[in-house]
């Protein structure tokens, strides 16, 4: 049967550690071809916003965003401000991506407590709105009070509101978010998800109650839910290099991240029907024998969160990943020239449509 939904977008993301210049010429070029989506990343590195106003000065009609900024880095008026000002360079043309990062970061990079990331990414989120319809901003939260009253400060302090006239009055909003609560939250008040480790065949599964709950309370002002999807992408017929990068990657997350019961992307993997084989690899990585939890893994989650094969497997991934309701494919490519990741992306794009 013929399908009537919108093709995915087609996003690509640039990580934190390239040349500003060098990453403007190939943003350019996927302009050109009609790569929908150029997505910052941001960790410990240069910030996203600098590399994000360089890439608005250079292009013209591709959408630009943020993929993270940590609401605990910066205060949520200034995050407010930096997405209008980026909107206003880039003419209306950035989706902002939050997300609460994780305590390595935050703790050990920022020195901010890592606390209440759900609590404090709904009112980064109302905050935002409220200074992009510029009303006055008088949030007296849970986390945040602006202004501050008399009692938490001099008392000198009235709402203000923004003084520029920002292109847009409401600014597309992303949430990176994981568990079930989180995701839940993310689907009532987001524009976008960002999942990690996304699985097509198996999504319904670790998320499809929590995206239905969150469903429920999704006020009816927002449009549907826009799922990201991120993930690494080459199309070839000698992939193992490329899926051996992945395959430590996930390994590093599944296996790494956290103590042993606290663990997210441990628990996804539980989510996702390899409960043994994810308990597995995280004993194996947390005493030191690396080589053997990357060894442990399930070959279903490395290659089917990934896009990386030969041309035909890639298209039944596309393929999966529109059955699941992704509305935005966004890769990092991992060809090794930009002349044949302008080539993949063209392959990759005539897929999605």
């Amino acid at each position: 049967m013929e399908t009537t939904a919108a093709p995915p977008r087609l996003g690509v993301v640039f990580g934190y550690s390239g040349e500003f210049a060098e990453t403007a010429h190939e943003a350019v070029e996927y302009e050109r071809i009609g790569v929908d989506l150029l997505t910052v990343a941001e960790a410990y590195s240069f910030d996203a916003v600098s590399q994000l106003g360089y890439l608005a000065a250079k292009t013209t009609s591709i959408t630009l965003a943020s993929g993270i900024l940590p609401i605990y880095s910066r205060t949520p008026a200034l995050l407010a401000m930096t997405a209008a000002g980026l909107d206003f360079v880039s003419g209306g043309r950035f989706e902002l991506g939050l997300g609460s990062s994780g305590p390595q970061v935050i703790e050990g990079f920022h020195g901010v407590p890592f606390s209440a990331p759900l609590g404090r990414i709904r009112e980064n989120v109302e905050i935002c709105r409220t200074v992009w319809r510029r009303e006055p901003l008088d949030h007296q939260g849970t986390y945040y009070q602006a202004p501050l009253g008399s009692d938490r400060g001099r008392g000198l302090g009235k709402p203000l509101k923004l003084v520029n006239h920002p292109v847009r009055s409401s600014i597309p909003i992303t949430i990176a978010a994981l568990t079930p609560k989180a995701v839940t939250q993310a689907a009532e008040i987001a524009d976008g998800w960002v999942p990690i480790f996304f699985h097509p065949e198996k999504s319904a599964a670790a998320w499809g109650g929590a995206l239905a709950q969150g469903a429920t309370l999704r006020s009816p002002e927002l449009k549907p839910l826009d799922i990201i999807a991120k993930m690494p992408f080459y199309i070839g017929d000698d992939v193992d290099e490329a899926l051996e990068t992945y395959r430590q990657t996930v390994a590093l997350y599944v296996g790494g991240m956290g103590a042993r019961g606290a663990n997210f992307y441990n628990d996804l993997a539980t989510g996702y029907g390899f409960g043994p084989e994810a308990a597995m690899v995280q004993e194996l990585y947390l005493t030191g024998r690396k080589a053997e939890a990357i060894s442990a893994l399930p070959e279903d989650l490395v290659t089917g969160t990934s896009l990386i094969g030969t041309e035909s497997q890639v298209r039944e991934r596309v393929a999966a990943l529109r059955d699941s309701g992704v509305t935005t494919v966004s890769v990092s490519t991992l060809a090794q020239t930009t002349t044949a990741r302008i080539e993949q992306l063209e392959a990759l794009r005539a897929m999605l449509h």
